[in-house]
């Protein structure tokens, strides 16, 4: 099963470099951009509930909705603050801050793991470790005369960062009550509702060529959410993180490639550091 979490980490960097060709636009604002995503999310995934919609009487208990709230919550303000890092900044810029939420996600898994326990979260350290060298590899790969390079927007994706891992790792806690496809459809349907309400958004912003591109980079966003929530159901939710940090190595392929942004020097020792931690977790 561990194709998924490569699968993930591929179109995680495809949806990236495609969602700034789209931000690029000046017109188009990131609470209307937000608000349209979502809706595509939800149309697209519509159909495939026929076939996938599965959901379990404990999803609807108190707690557990709670938890579902808060995931949805979460997810409005990290989605909101790494748009606003995307469309104010370069791909390369934007990925060096968004490279921390693999290793958000080990530590937060981590400390969820030693106090809530169960069978939530994996405490494998012959995972966790090579996780956490790959997670400072790519930090330290954005470290330049002994500080971090930092703007606004640079802060944005930290924020966005943070707030995706916590997302994720509290969805864990629910996700073996639904199918992949069922919590991810539930999740984008409260974020849009909940972005409609507050964000108050455009939609005259949005023309025809633009709502396709918006459409194809739903597409890609729906099969890494559903590719990821299986990784995590299947292999653990450390494992997962481990091969998705193979998505910043991507993405600056990606970049040098579509966008002409080359990576630098440490940037591809980084990913040669993520590379050999993936392969030794995979291998050993």
């Amino acid at each position: 099963m561990y194709y998924l979490p490569i699968l993930s980490a591929l179109t995680l960097a495809g949806g990236t470099i495609l969602e700034k060709t789209i931000l690029k636009v000046k017109k188009i604002s990131v609470k209307t951009y937000q608000s349209f995503a979502f809706l595509a999310l939800v149309l697209l995934m519509t159909p495939l509930l026929f076939f996938f919609w599965s959901l379990d009487n404990q999803a609807l208990e108190t707690k557990n909705l709670i938890i579902f709230l808060a995931v949805i919550l979460i997810s409005v303000v990290s989605n909101l603050f790494y748009l606003y890092a995307l469309k104010g900044d370069k791909v390369t810029n934007t990925e060096s801050a968004r490279i921390s939420e693999p290793l958000f996600v080990v530590l937060l898994a981590l400390i969820f793991g030693l106090f809530i326990g169960g069978d939530n979260y994996g405490r494998n350290f012959k995972i966790i470790i090579p996780a956490l060298i790959a997670g400072a590899a790519l930090i330290f790969s954005q470290v330049k005369k002994h500080h971090l390079q930092c703007n606004k927007y640079f802060l944005y994706a930290i924020a966005g960062s943070f707030f995706f891992a916590l997302e994720l790792v509290i969805s864990k806690l629910i996700l073996s009550f639904y199918s992949p496809i069922t919590f991810y459809f539930l999740r984008c349907s409260g974020i849009f509702l909940m972005s409609l309400a507050i964000l108050k958004p455009n939609f005259k912003e949005i023309d025809l060529k633009i709502a396709k591109k918006v459409f194809l980079v739903g597409i890609i966003w729906v099969t890494y959410r559903i590719t990821l929530y299986y990784g995590y159901q299947t292999i653990g939710i450390t494992e997962t993180t481990l091969i998705t940090m193979l998505a910043p190595v991507f993405i600056y392929i990606f970049a040098f490639k579509f966008l002409k942004e080359k990576p630098t020097f440490k940037n591809i020792i980084a990913s040669v550091i993520v590379i050999l931690c993936v392969v030794y977790a995979t291998l050993m």
